[in-house]
């Protein structure tokens, strides 16, 4: 028998589904469960009702997770920091065209990283500072989920093909216990329009994710990694669960738990026993 978990506590919602597919329900404090043996096409559901449905994992467990991995940009937060970078130089059209092709997976990463901080060549360092502060928001249900996986001493991390003034920054507030991002070149409080040290991509995203296993001393099946667009889609193929966050086409085909609706916290859901 399969599960099935209602990201939402609504039930009229499970009992019309209840009725089409002969389901066991279970309520639980922020969620419903449903239990059949009938096959059920989530994404037609999740079109139909404008919720998150997700089938409860035969083959993780979680209650032997041990690193929570997440991407930043449109993932943890709100924004994409280097579109914003690009609105204080007059380059915002520009560089998110770049930006949401690279997401999409139509773009090398690293070249298109390199062709958009050499816009931002010559912007005063307090640009960033004013993006992280006016613009920047961590996304719905993103610091409880933190928070939550404190209780359970799970390790959380962020990783960015973005910039390290804000994984560093951010991981301060929300209390993350590790980042890694691109480091951009600055002198006399300029940006230089380059980065330093070796670009922070697909391949690197999913190097961090194995460091971190081999300096905790854990599987990597013990690990739920978390993104939304192409550059994400190799670290989330060696964790032991990927989540899909509001996510391009691409990555929502190849993940285990798909978010579309509902904030970070929905992941929560998963452990209730």
């Amino acid at each position: 028998m399969k599960t099935i978990i209602q990201h939402s506590s609504n039930q009229e919602i499970a009992t019309q589904i209840a009725a089409l597919y002969d389901c066991n329900v279970e309520q639980y404090s922020s969620h419903i469960r449903l239990h059949t043996n009938q096959e059920v096409n989530l994404d037609n559901l999740r079109q139909e009702y404008q919720v998150d449905f997700n089938y409860l994992p035969d083959s993780f467990d979680f209650q032997k997770v041990a690193l929570f991995v997440s991407d930043m940009d449109s993932t943890l937060i709100n924004i994409e920091c280097i579109d914003e970078i690009a609105d204080f130089a007059g380059f915002k059209p520009q560089v998110a065209s770049i930006t949401e092709r690279a997401m999409q997976g139509e773009l090398d990463f690293d070249a298109s990283l390199i062709e958009r901080v050499a816009l931002l060549k010559g912007l005063d360092v307090e640009v960033l500072n004013q993006v992280y502060t006016e613009r920047l928001q961590v996304n719905p249900g993103g610091k409880e989920l933190i928070q939550f996986f404190k209780t359970r001493d799970i390790k959380s991390a962020v990783v960015s093909g973005g910039f390290t003034y804000f994984t560093d920054r951010l991981a301060k507030d929300i209390e993350l216990d590790h980042a890694r991002a691109n480091e951009l070149d600055i002198e006399n409080g300029q940006l230089t329009g380059i980065t330093q040290g070796s670009i922070i991509n697909a391949t690197a995203k999913a190097e961090f994710v194995a460091e971190l296993c081999e300096k905790h001393k854990i599987s990597l099946d013990q690990v739920i990694v978390v993104g939304d667009g192409a550059n994400d889609l190799l670290m989330m193929s060696v964790g032991g669960l990927s989540v899909a966050y509001h996510a391009k086409p691409s990555v929502l085909k190849q993940a285990n738990i798909v978010i579309s609706f509902g904030g970070l916290d929905k992941m929560i859901d998963f452990f209730d026993e």
